[in-house]
């Protein structure tokens, strides 16, 4: 699955399009998901030679299914790509890997441009946004990442899910604190009635004062605005 951002970037996801888990605010299928492909990683590797992509972002479902947690996949489609792209830059959207260390070295060792997961939420809606994830966890991921020397790592909250200012605050420190460079934050909005409802649409000037708290707080990149996405301008954070 691919979507093109123009300005020669691209998302693709890779794993299927069925997820393990039943994230409250993501309208991408729930069940248990088919065998894995692993013709993948070239189908993957010949769409971004084919469009001439310059930045790619790979993301995928979480595989809680699999004993490697689809970190293998993972890892050879990097390489692939690398194999027929050796131009194009890649930032990878990984899941927690239930933050299993073996899986997350898989993805270090290949060393894309930017490794990213997101936070999603403050701490206190995790358990409802997030069902099967950990907020502290995620954190650890993002830590175990920074500490294994790797240069460019990225993390993104929505806002609109119920949480106060203050918890804002205390995520962007929480993510600083644990090395993140390039944070993403923008508005959430409901994929469909049965998903969370949104509790409030935030003005601009409240996402410019969070992106000036990220700044000060010495993040690399700050991207903050009712329609940021976590590849938003995703080119530009290679830098």
């Amino acid at each position: 699955m691919g979507e093109c951002w123009g300005e020669g970037t691209a998302t693709f996801m890779i794993l299927g399009n069925t997820c393990t888990r039943s994230c409250g605010f993501c309208n991408v299928k729930t069940g248990r998901p088919d065998e894995v492909d692993w013709k993948e990683p070239i189908k993957v590797a010949k769409s971004i030679q084919i469009m001439g992509i310059k930045h790619a972002v790979i993301t995928s479902v979480d595989r809680d299914d699999l004993k490697d947690n689809g970190s293998i996949l993972w890892r050879e489609t990097i390489i692939t790509i690398r194999r027929l792209n050796p131009g194009t830059t890649l930032e990878t959207l990984i899941p927690d890997f239930k933050g299993d260390e073996t899986s997350l070295d898989r993805i270090i060792d290949v060393e894309p441009e930017v490794i990213s997961h997101n936070l999603e939420t403050v701490r206190r809606l995790t358990k409802e946004v997030r069902i099967q994830a950990k907020y502290d966890r995620s954190l650890s991921v993002l830590k175990y990442l920074k500490d294994k020397g790797v240069k460019r790592t990225k993390s993104g909250i929505m806002l609109g899910l119920g949480e106060q200012r203050e918890e804002v605050i205390e995520s962007l420190e929480d993510l600083r604190e644990v090395g993140v460079d390039v944070l993403t934050i923008g508005q959430y909005l409901q994929p469909s009635k049965k998903h969370l409802s949104v509790k409030s649409f935030i003005e601009p000037r409240v996402f410019d004062d969070y992106k000036k708290i990220g700044e000060d707080l010495g993040f690399r990149h700050v991207e903050s605005g009712p329609l940021v996405r976590s590849s938003y301008k995703a080119q530009k954070h290679i830098t």
